[in-house]
């Protein structure tokens, strides 16, 4: 059966199914409504604003009156734009760029720093949601925003520069969600409910997208109650390709010509073995796709009672479920760890010192089926209270619990090989768009055997337990002190399990072959479609049938070993207390407001892990004094002239943090953790003018500079397996360092040994520029349209040590390492350049906007496989909105995304800049409509 032509039935039924339930769902454009949805006339010079030019003024005014400087979306304009989740909505805040999954966002950058120097705090609580990313679980810091449907909040604030009050641990800004706020809606019951069908031009499926929200305020305004829903259900595919990097070795032959006699060259230099080897080739060049299927359920509810002007309390509660299952189709070529055995010919070979083509006989084709099915549930619960004693004195409690569950219970791999095929030739001369062609036999099931098959389930839980008591205190006419304590208990613990073998390991295989033949009965045919492929390559292959091929190995029935090295658990208990003084001052005649503090955060640390076959356990603690200083001068009633200067931390990646250590059997990589490593440490300096030149709009520019005094670095060294001290145990039948060591195919194959430390520190410093206008500034016939633009750029200095190509030789005959070199890099994840921009018109009844988002290449981590950084290309994304209000009650949308389907191209090295991997996902569209009551 052809797999591409599967999916495309099911959509209507699903979305039919949704639409039925249309009725009873809601979205909270409640929560900062100001007028009707459409202009009226006032008075004869007074005109009333709404929608998302409304929704800008607000977020403008919050931004204006905030004494440190922060930037904020609220309700109107989420709602009315085409996010998909948090991510897509924060990404038009200037600095904020933005990391796409299956074509939507899941992290933020911020000001070019990567996702775990961010903290985000949940209705003032600090909280981390987990998902899955690529073939991997984010197992961090990083909060992962596509857990969320934006319909469910009604502002986002986010705070860049620190005060004492703000919670400690971020380098790039704090970002606040907030859910339900019933009292700030209309007296009396509001519905709003909506539908929309989601349209992509690679599945080819229309999907259901439902949301909506009651809510209830009583006449007296005193009490109010409030619930909102958000559900979809869609496919999305990833067409592309793939080499899972680079990398150096000596084959068989080249051009005729035997290169080895066991681990040595036997040609001269001349006859191009030590020049092939010397090259870099892809490991695993491949075509193939990626589908999601996603579902995602969220939910809130709100109770707020105010029982006197004097006392206010608040109880939210959040949850939200995301499901995915990723299935993967892959034809490829195991250049990996088998070059030994493959002879090479007519090669070329690019002056980057890439193996950019050649023909391939006696090579190790494999088609691979990929499945993985992720669960991730998030809820949280918190409670406020927020008392006025006197007229100038009030208090402040808050507690809460949060939880975020990820589960993987299946992550399966079957694999059909065919270890000696003929025929096949990769030529890379577009690096990007390659040409990969498969000799005979590649769709014909008995050239194939079932050669290994692998399951790795996986949980990861993270908790929050948070409690504070705040004051303010109004001491004189504009002077405050407020202060606080608080407690916060985070936990993080990981584990995974392994099934992975192969077929001969688990089952007995007649001799000379290497697993069970394949029959039609495990196998399908995959036509590729569009990845991109230029004329000549390869378009359909053999693939397994996952469930039948896992069915006659009885895969789940099998025991899970647990893998002790992606065991480990973090604990930490932080608490300390802040102080600050909050004042409003004329300074030669200008206004002058500012703050004044100091935080203090004692932490205990208990790290968990495998260290040499047996659990441990090692704790540590560590405080930190953190003052802060912001500082803003009126010289206009239109500009304001901000300062600010902090001490600021964000701690250590969980991964780094465990006793113990991980082994890459695929990529002959040993990772060793480090329970000693020091928070990052930095000192921020904050400058900006803001220039409020006409109402609803601001042009300003931001300079910023943080001296990041200590660093955790990564380090790389060379080394064999036996080197390390660890039990062949570790290593799994099958894999290459189990065939290269234990099989004692190359015994003194050399590992990269990657640990963590702490580092001198390093430097970054940058400039925003942002631009909000409305065209009412040049003529009142103009009033309905307007552009937001802002621009971002970063530079940083930090000191990497990294191995770097292998070299010949002559002495001993062999591909030998180098010693590691120091090389001068931005931090990763840090993009230097990136912008964003949005046309609109909104007269009150018809609207439409466009935005665009560029993000320069950034490097994303040191790399392997001797190559010098791996990272990503720069991204372009174009997204579109039409709204149309038929009635004061209906509104109609049109709504696009990633209107130019901007291929994901992600880079190994950082002088050869090769293909990594290079894959696309398609237009999305969303055609909707929202009834509000």
């Amino acid at each position: 059966m052809a797999i591409h032509a599967m999916r495309s039935v099911r959509a209507l039924t699903r979305l039919a199914c949704g639409a039925s339930l249309a009725a009873l769902t809601i979205s909270p454009v409640w929560a900062q409504e100001a007028a009707p949805a459409a202009e009226g006339v006032a008075t004869e010079d007074e005109i009333i604003v709404t929608g998302f030019r409304a929704s800008l003024d607000k977020a403008l005014d919050q931004k204006r009156d905030s004494i440190s400087a922060v930037d904020v979306i609220v309700a109107e304009d989420i709602a009315k734009f085409p996010d998909q989740n948090l991510a897509e909505s924060l990404q038009r805040i200037p600095g904020i760029s933005i990391q796409r999954d299956a074509g939507e966002g899941r992290a933020i950058t911020v000001r070019g720093l990567g996702a775990q120097f961010t903290r985000v705090r949940l209705n003032g609580m600090e909280t981390i949601a987990t998902s899955t990313d690529g073939a991997s679980a984010n197992r961090d810091r990083a909060f992962d925003f596509n857990v969320f449907a934006s319909e469910l909040f009604t502002s986002l604030v986010v705070h860049k520069t620190a005060s004492a009050s703000l919670d400690e641990g971020s380098l790039g800004a704090v970002v606040d969600l907030n859910t339900g706020n019933p009292l700030g809606g209309k007296e009396g019951l509001t519905l709003v409910a909506s539908a929309q069908a989601r349209y992509n031009d690679l599945t080819k499926d229309v999907d259901p997208r439902l949301a909506g929200l009651i809510a209830w305020t009583n006449a007296d305004r005193t009490f109010g109650v409030s619930a909102s829903v958000a559900w979809s259900d869609y496919g999305t595919d990833e067409l592309g390709n793939n080499t899972v990097r680079w990398a150096q070795a000596p084959f068989r032959s080249v051009d005729g010509v035997t290169c080895l006699s066991g681990s040595n060259f036997v040609a001269n230099p001349s006859d191009g073995c030590i020049e092939v080897a010397e090259a870099f080739h892809p490991r695993i060049p491949r075509y193939g796709l990626v589908h999601h299927d996603r579902s995602r359920l969220g939910a809130t509810a709100s109770i707020q009672f105010e029982p006197s002007e004097n006392t206010k309390i608040s109880i939210d509660g959040l949850y939200s479920r995301f499901k995915e299952t990723r299935d993967e189709y892959w034809g490829e070529v195991l250049l990996r760890s088998n070059e030994r055995s493959i002879d090479l010919s007519n090669y070329t070979i690019d002056s980057n010192n890439n193996l950019i083509a050649a023909d391939l006989d006696n090579v190790y084709v494999r088609t691979e089926r990929y499945s993985r099915q992720s669960e991730t549930e998030f809820y949280q619960l918190s409670g406020r209270v927020e008392q006025r004693l006197t007229d100038t004195l009030g208090v402040k409690l808050i507690a809460g619990f949060s939880k975020s569950q990820a589960d993987i219970p299946i992550e399966t791999t079957l694999a059909f090989d065919d270890r000696d095929a003929t025929g096949y030739r990769f030529d890379y001369t577009n690096m990007k768009y390659p040409v990969l062609s498969f000799g005979p036999g590649i769709e014909d099931p008995t050239s194939f055997e079932l050669a290994e098959f692998r399951d790795r389930p996986s949980y990861q839980t993270n908790k929050f337990k948070t409690f504070a008591a705040d004051f303010d205190w109004e001491v004189a006419d504009r002077f405050k002190l407020l202060g606080g304590g608080f407690y916060r208990q985070f936990d993080f613990d990981t584990v995974q399990f392994s099934r992975d073998s192969t077929y001969c390991a688990a089952f007995t295989c007649a001799p000379g072959t290497n697993g069970l033949p394949v029959t039609s009965d495990i196998a399908d045919i995959f036509n590729l479609g569009d990845a991109g492929q230029p004329a000549g390559n390869t378009n359909a292959w053999v693939v397994p049938d996952l469930d039948a091929g896992t069915a006659l190995i009885d895969l789940y029935n099998r025991p899970a070993i647990l893998q002790e090295g992606q065991q480990r658990a973090v604990t930490e208990k932080t608490y300390g207390g802040w102080f600050m003084a909050e004042f409003e001052t004329d300074l030669l005649g200008m206004r002058l407001t500012g703050n004044a503090g100091v935080r203090y955060a004692k932490t205990d640390q208990s790290s968990s892990g495998f260290a040499s076959g047996t659990f441990v356990t090692v704790d540590r603690t560590y405080d930190d004094w953190l003052p802060s200083f912001n500082l803003n001068l009126h010289p206009t009633e239109t500009l304001i002239l901000r300062g600010a200067i902090a001490k600021v931390i964000t701690r250590p990646t969980l991964g780094s943090l465990s006793p113990g250590g991980t082994v890459d059997q695929f990529n002959f990589r040993i990772t060793s953790g480090n329970p000693f490593l020091d928070p990052y440490r930095a000192t921020t300096f904050d400058l900006a003018a803001e220039w409020y030149f006409a109402p609803g709009a601001i042009a300003s520019v931001a300079l910023f500079a943080k001296d990041i005094e200590s660093f955790p670095i990564s380090t790389s060294l060379q080394g064999t397996y036996a080197s390390s001290g660890l039990p062949l145990s570790l290593l799994t039948p099958g894999t290459p360092a189990y065939v290269a060591v234990v099989d004692g195919d190359d015994p003194n194959r050399q590992f990269e040994f990657r640990t963590t430390g702490n580092g001198p520190g390093a430097n970054l410093k940058g400039v925003e520029l942002s631009l909000q206008l409305p065209f009412s500034v040049f003529s009142d016939s103009l009033r309905h349209f307007g552009v937001l633009g802002n621009a971002t750029f970063v530079k940083s200095d930090v000191d990497y040590t990294v191995a770097g190509p292998l070299a010949y030789n002559p002495v001993t005959n062999r591909l030998e390492s180098q010693p590691a070199e120091t090389y001068t890099q931005p931090l990763l994840g840090l993009a230097k350049r990136a912008w964003n921009a949005t046309v609109y018109y909104d007269d009150g009844k018809f609207s439409i906007r466009t935005s665009a988002a560029w993000r320069s290449g950034y490097n994303d981590s040191t790399s392997g496989n001797n190559n010098i950084f791996e990272g990503y290309g720069s991204s372009f994304n174009v997204d579109a909105s039409i709204r149309y209000q038929l009635t004061e009650q209906i509104e109609l949308s049109v709504e696009g995304t990633n209107l130019t389907d901007d291929y994901r191209y992600r880079f190994n090295d950082i002088f050869a800049e090769r293909n990594y991997e290079n894959n696309h996902y398609g237009r999305t569209f969303l055609f909707g409509a929202r009834v509000k009551i």
